[in-house]
């Protein structure tokens, strides 16, 4: 049933965020000159998929997770997108497409092995990662990689449409602060 919400949302999402895709786009080309970030990612059954968003660290950033970044390659637009969360439209095609559902554990790098371990001891592979979740709307991020495999395990044992709707809602609303930056932490 999840995946019928993931379709249709999805659709919706692009098509009235429609207008201000490329306004975002054109934005992002004159601050970076590379709008779209590009990064593989693991998502379900450990399987590699291309995630996609708009970037906001400087191109040639180090391919590391969120909290082991450095705040300085961090654009100003991208200060921006990530507050607002916009950074994160692009990931609708990543769900419309399979890859992603609106609501399930961030996927991580293929170099955060702890996080991974933890997640597979849990089965959080199991399932399609996700652009929110109960972690995200909490403050649990990628730092903390057994507290968030716990987190996204729970999730799953409860993702019913209630949570499914209920973490989106909260993200929209302003839930959460996402993944933080190192210096951010303070």
């Amino acid at each position: 049933m999840t995946r019928l919400f993931d379709v249709i949302l999805s659709l919706g999402g692009l098509f009235f965020g429609a207008p201000i895709l490329p306004l975002l786009w054109a934005l992002g080309w004159f601050d970076t000159g590379s709008p779209l970030f590009r990064q593989e990612r693991v998502g379900r059954n450990q399987k590699p998929f291309i995630l996609v968003k708009f970037r906001t660290m400087r191109p040639n950033t180090a391919s590391v997770a969120t909290h082991l970044a450095d705040v300085s390659a961090v654009t100003r637009l991208g200060h921006f997108l990530r507050r607002t969360k916009l950074d994160e439209l692009p990931q609708l095609w990543n769900v419309l497409k399979g890859e992603m559902s609106l609501v399930g554990p961030r996927p991580c790098l293929f170099n955060q092995h702890e996080l991974i371990a933890e997640r597979a001891s849990r089965g959080v592979f199991a399932a399609r990662p996700g652009i929110t979740g109960l972690a995200q709307i909490n403050g649990v991020d990628m730092s903390t990689p057994k507290r968030l495999a716990e987190v996204d395990a729970r999730m799953l044992q409860d993702l019913g449409a209630r949570t499914y709707f209920s973490c989106i809602i909260k993200t929209v609303t302003g839930a959460g602060r996402g993944d933080r930056i190192r210096q951010e932490l303070r």
